[in-house]
């Protein structure tokens, strides 16, 4: 394994023990996610989210391409790594336009700000194959986004996408 696969593969095992206390609150019971960002910084993940999934659900190359880091990196459970953004926007205009949509499960991200870089994005989100004629229920899975602000431009860098 070279260099920059263990790196990868160390960042998500890192970002899966780091979620993992979390789940373990939601499910024992105990405090649940308190926002300790402004109402402001908040708005502007979840409205990046937006922008983001609706070119995702609508075939907006464009849009995501502007919205992907050039240093893109991409961990998905079922499909793998990728760190290439022409890569990952390739297998999106392949594998997803007109075939998928995804469905944010409202009121389930969660965004805590990374000082002098940008936020993390925790949410549950869901994908509805539009091939099929009567869609099944929507199954709800993590994900993860790392956002970065490059002086005003906020970039997503890191994507963990778990179903």
């Amino acid at each position: 394994m070279n260099m920059k696969n263990r790196i990868a593969k160390q960042t998500v095992v890192g970002l899966f023990f780091a979620t993992q206390p979390l789940l373990a609150i939601g499910q024992a019971g105990l405090p649940k996610y308190e926002m300790t960002v402004s109402k402001s910084f908040y708005d502007q993940i979840v409205l990046l989210d937006s922008i983001f999934f609706d070119a995702y659900n609508h075939c907006k190359m464009k849009v995501m391409d502007s919205l992907l880091s050039s240093d893109l990196e991409f961990y998905h459970d079922k499909g793998g790594f990728s760190n290439s953004k022409q890569q990952t926007l390739d297998a999106l205009q392949q594998n997803i336009c007109g075939k998928v949509t995804r469905e944010l499960l409202q009121g389930s991200i969660e965004v805590y700000e990374i000082e002098n870089y940008g936020a993390i994005q925790i949410g549950f989100h869901g994908f509805h194959n539009n091939q099929e004629k009567e869609p099944d229920e929507t199954h709800f899975s993590k994900f993860i986004n790392i956002w970065q602000n490059d002086n005003g431009q906020w970039l997503l860098k890191r994507i963990v996408s778990l179903h």
